[in-house]
Order: C-alpha cells, then sequence, then structure tokens
C-alpha cells in the first residue's frame, strides 16, 4: 500500500490530464467591509447575456451579485490600500532597509541576501519550487512573494512569525537560507562606513543591534505594493480592463467555483490556514504545516491561504511548489481537492489530517475554465484584459 505522499502522486498524476477549475490556496486577511448583499442583484438575471453580466459588475460592489459561500461572513474584492507617506525618520529608515533588503553582508557567507529569494522583477518570489539557500541547500517550502506583505497578520506558510521583523529574522538566522549570525552581522556593519553613519543619524546614540536592521527591513518591505492590474482598473470603472472573459471569469470566482470561500478582500485570500490535502502524511516529504506552531491537532497540514494578487507572475504553486504552471494548480480545486480515507495504517492516529470540507470537486466546463483562468490573469499587472503579456513558465 502506498504511503499517503504516494498516494497524492498518483492522483496529482490522474488529475494533470483533466480539465481544470478553482478555488485556489491563499491566505492573507486586510482590513475592508462585509456586506450583507440585502441589495445585490441576482446572480440568473446577470447571467443571461455578457451585457447583462457587464452591467451587473459595473454597480458599486456591495450590488454585485451574491457570491456563493459555505461561510457566514467574508470581505468583498477591492482595491489594495496604498502605503501611507512616509517622512522624516521613518522615511530614512525605510530607505536603509532597502538598501538592507539586497544587501549579502547580512548573510553568514556574504554572498546572499534577501533578495535572492524574494526578486523584484519576479514579484518578489523567486520562481523555484523551493529556495535555494546556505551553502546550496534546498528549503522545503516555495517561497512567498511579498508584495502587500505589509498589509498581512501573520508570516511564513504556517503563520510562525507575528511581524515582518521578526519574519526577517528567522530567515536571516535560518541555517538553510541565509545562515546569518546576529553578532557577526552587527560588527560588519558596524564597522562600514555607510552604515555606520546611517544608522547613528536614524537611532542616535543607542550602539547598533540586530534588531534595528530587522526594523529597516521590515520598514521598507512594508510598503511594497502591487502594481494596478486589469482588475484595479475594472473596479476603478473602467469597464473594458477586462476581456468578456475575464468578466465571466470574475462571475464564475463569485458563484459557482466557490473560491471566495477562501480567497476574498482586497488580497483574494481570508488571511486562514486550510488542509487542501497536500501534506506528505506519512512520507519522506511530511509537512505539518499549522500544527509545528500551535500544537492542535485540527492543525495537521494547515497552510495559510496565499494572495491571489499576481499570481500569474508568482509561480510555482502551493507550499510544496507542487505546480509550475496555473492551468494545472486549478484542476486540483475542479477535481474537489486531494481527499484521503484514514485506512487500517492510520485508523487510530490522531494526527491523520483531513482536507478541507470547502473544497468540492467544481463541475466547470472547458468553456468556463477558460474564463476563470482569464479573471486571474487579470489579477496581475504583468497582463492586458485577462491575458498575458508574458511567457507562461
Amino acid at each position: 500500500m502506498p504511503d499517503h505522499e504516494g498516494q497524492i502522486i498518483i492522483q496529482l498524476w490522474k488529475q494533470g490530464c483533466k480539465q481544470i477549475g478553482i478555488a485556489l490556496v491563499a491566505g492573507v486577511l486586510v482590513g475592508g467591509s462585509t456586506f450583507s448583499y440585502a441589495g445585490a442583484a441576482e446572480p440568473k438575471s446577470c447571467e443571461s447575456s455578457i451585457d447583462a453580466l457587464r452591467q451587473c459588475y459595473q454597480q458599486p460592489v456591495a450590488n454585485w451579485p451574491a457570491p456563493a459561500l459555505d461561510i457566514e461572513e467574508h470581505i468583498e474584492l477591492g482595491l489594495v490600500p496604498k502605503a501611507p507617506p512616509a517622512e522624516g525618520l521613518e522615511k530614512q529608515r525605510q530607505a536603509l532597509g532597502k538598501r538592507l533588503f539586497f544587501e549579502p553582508l547580512l548573510s553568514g557567507s556574504g554572498q546572499i541576501s534577501c533578495s535572492s529569494c524574494h526578486r523584484p522583477e519576479q514579484k518578489y518570489s523567486d520562481g523555484l519550487r523551493v529556495p535555494v539557500g546556505h551553502n546550496h541547500q534546498r528549503g522545503s517550502r516555495n517561497t512567498p512573494g511579498l508584495l502587500n506583505v505589509g498589509l498581512k497578520q501573520e508570516f511564513f506558510w504556517d503563520g510562525r512569525a507575528k511581524t515582518l521583523a521578526e519574519q526577517a529574522a528567522a530567515s536571516m538566522t535560518s541555517p538553510i537560507e541565509m545562515a546569518a549570525d546576529p553578532e557577526q552581522v552587527v560588527a560588519r556593519l558596524a564597522v562600514h562606513p555607510d552604515y555606520s553613519a546611517l544608522f547613528a543619524e536614524i537611532y542616535g546614540d543607542e550602539p547598533l543591534n540586530f534588531d534595528q536592521v530587522t526594523e529597516s527591513i521590515s520598514a521598507w518591505v512594508g510598503t511594497l505594493r502591487s502594481r494596478q492590474s486589469p482588475f484595479d482598473r475594472f473596479l476603478a470603472g473602467k469597464s473594458k480592463a477586462l476581456s468578456d472573459s475575464a468578466v465571466r471569469g470574475l462571475h464564475l470566482f463569485r458563484t459557482k467555483a466557490r473560491c471566495m470561500n477562501c480567497h476574498q478582500g482586497p488580497l483574494l485570500s481570508d488571511g486562514k490556514y486550510h488542509n487542501l490535502g497536500l501534506t506528505g502524511y506519512g512520507g519522506k516529504r511530511e509537512d505539518l504545516g499549522r500544527y509545528l506552531v500551535t500544537g492542535n491537532p485540527e492543525d495537521v497540514g494547515r497552510f495559510k491561504t496565499p494572495s491571489l494578487r499576481d499570481i500569474s507572475s508568482t509561480g510555482p504553486y502551493f507550499h510544496w511548489g507542487t505546480f509550475s504552471a496555473l492551468h494545472n494548480v486549478l484542476s486540483t480545486y475542479n477535481a474537489g481537492g486531494y481527499h484521503f480515507k484514514r485506512g487500517e495504517k492510520y485508523r487510530d492516529d490522531p494526527l491523520f489530517p483531513s482536507t478541507s470540507e470547502l473544497l468540492q470537486p467544481l463541475g466547470l466546463t472547458d468553456e468556463e475554465f477558460n474564463q476563470l483562468e482569464s479573471f486571474l490573469y487579470s489579477l496581475s499587472s504583468d497582463t492586458r484584459n485577462g491575458f498575458s503579456l508574458r511567457s507562461t513558465r
């Protein structure tokens, strides 16, 4: 009998040849408004024609067709809040943080910087299945992009960091990432003619310390935002910013495809943790996810829902970096995710993971699948009207 990881591989193989749908992997909640939809348009009346559908979605968001949900409350889609303008010392701190982000002196080898895994040209992700760090060691989880990260409340796939500064410190000191020694980093910066002066300007007589380093980096990283996408222009009133296919995809995203159960708010994420069946439980690649942070058996295999902003430019996808193409990711959701039976081997195992009940077969047609994918492409600035402007991975 194959172990749990083997079952996943078999299912991936079978489903990789099927047509595809969505509900995607997500997780990050931004402030917004909860709608009751008392005056919302009826989905069926909107579906009579593309003109009727466009008219429904050209209304204020509160009047959009009610989404298909299995949850009690949600936050509607919307524009990403801009980073507040900085002045004085905060502006200097952000400028210092930007420079430190690209500084290899912060790594144990003196050859790796934060930007080694968070590349600006790739939406601050790295395009790899898993990152390559100190001494060419490979990590076990895919590198999340950093755009809009300042709007999130917990960090890493398992949410183990509560602040951006804590996240920066953990990545810098990880032996398989930057392998930095805090004392060595401080010593290097203290004798550097530029950095010693910059820290003194910002922190005064306070001796240079590692907290100042991570605080400065997080101050700048927190300002990173997605550039305007076709969907943003559509939300701003430019109805032709989305193709007919992408508009239909938007409607599917909110209704039949049931994506808003997990992907909502300006970042298209609920900020919660869900089990998609990709845990490798009992296998060589076993990853217990959120459970490693909370110790709660219900959290085994749960990972934070990533934002869908710039989703077409930030693959590979899932915490394992399982799929390199968005098209393949969507097939997982159209099939209803990966659900496994305990079997005799795990009959009395209290940690055997349960796939989220939010994942159900969607039954999308080929045409609907393509429309949904068009909408997802419209969430990236590297697209026009829901079509990619760059080659796919």
